[in-house]
């Protein structure tokens, strides 16, 4: 089983992928579906991520 930290942190890096991709998208064509559809990814991804780390200081703190 992976870390906390680890799998925020790998969470974070999708959603800067998913970021890039959309960012992209609009420079190369317009706003579309698949825009909003990679937006609606990196949020729920830096979510996720957020919250996986919070865990792992939270675990953190609670071992001292």
């Amino acid at each position: 089983m992976r870390s906390p930290l680890f799998s925020g942190l790998l969470y974070f890096l999708l959603g800067g992928v998913f970021t890039y991709f959309a960012v992209q998208q609009v420079i190369l064509d317009d706003w579309n579906f698949f825009v909003y559809l990679l937006i609606i990814l990196a949020t729920f991804d830096f979510g996720a991520g957020f919250r996986l780390i919070s865990i792992h200081f939270k675990i953190k703190k609670a071992k001292k």
